[in-house]
């Protein structure tokens, strides 16, 4: 009580551990705090006096799993606990945010957008995600005609930063190979509000042989920026879901952006002369 009339209050102690939140940290000595996002889950770990820790740093470098992140008492240390709710906190931003208008005009894709009027509409009606008004469908067949041999969309799907990511690196990709092998793609359409199923109805509009589809993956904590690509033939409104052919984990630390690419225009390829995609590509079936 003294003290505290004296302007010295006496510095508070939490379970018997020095606590001095009055002293100067980094951010206010004019320094930056790191960026803990930026440490590659491979490369953390945390463990005091472990036995082996070359071997198990080895073993950490194949996988982004959270191993070796150590305790403090029966706790996560700070620095895990930190980086958990980081993780969590990209994932959400991710879902709720949008693509950027000025990424889809840069790279001159042509904007739609499905039956949902706003994000909260589009994740708790997945129907409408999957559908598209007249007007949108007329700009569809408008912009890739009457059965085109590739339809090339881009959706923002459960993961914004997923698409500007990566969407453009795969694209470019996808392109450049589909043009090696002879195959002529017209525009490529970016769906707002997109799930899976608007590339049937897109495959429907206009008779397409192919369409190839890049959509933003659930995200999760290793990463907020997976991106997959559904390639269906014949795509049309009710087709089994055995019939798309899907490639997964598209990110920098899973299968690259250009990589995927090249990966899809010969899976495009290969899917014109088969007449075929899924289950029946895989066996064989078709042409």
């Amino acid at each position: 009580m003294v003290a505290d009339l004296m302007g010295q209050a006496p510095t508070p102690q939490v379970k018997g551990a020095d606590y001095h939140p009055m002293e100067p940290g980094p951010a206010s000595e004019g320094g930056e705090l790191s960026d803990i996002a930026g440490v590659d889950l491979r490369r953390l770990y945390l463990v005091q006096n472990p036995k082996n820790g070359p071997a198990f740093l080895e073993l950490k470098a194949k996988t982004p799993a959270r191993l070796g992140m150590g305790r403090a008492g029966a706790r996560y240390k700070t620095e895990t606990m930190l980086r958990m709710r980081c993780d969590h906190a990209a994932a959400q931003d991710s879902v709720f945010s949008h693509v950027s208008d000025d990424f889809v005009k840069a790279q001159g894709y042509v904007p739609l957008h499905t039956l949902c009027k706003d994000k909260d509409e589009y994740l708790t009606r997945p129907d409408k995600g999957r559908r598209f008004d007249e007007e949108q469908q007329a700009l569809i067949q408008k912009t890739l005609g009457h059965a085109p041999k590739v339809a090339l969309v881009v959706g923002d799907g459960l993961s914004s930063a997923a698409i500007e990511a990566n969407a453009a690196d795969c694209m470019e990709a996808i392109r450049a190979g589909l043009k090696s092998y002879g195959i002529d793609a017209g525009p490529t359409l970016f769906v707002k509000y997109c799930r899976v199923g608007a590339s049937d109805h897109i495959g429907e509009l206009t008779g397409a042989e192919v369409v190839c589809m890049l959509v933003g993956e659930r995200p999760g904590l290793v990463t907020a920026e997976s991106m997959s690509a559904y390639l269906t033939y014949g795509a049309h409104i009710g087709i089994p879901e055995s019939k798309r052919t899907v490639i997964s984990n598209i990110h920098r630390q899973g299968t690259t952006a250009v990589e995927a690419g090249a990966h899809i225009a010969e899976l495009i390829k290969t899917m014109l002369e088969k007449k075929a995609s899924g289950i029946e590509l895989a066996r064989g079936v078709g042409a």
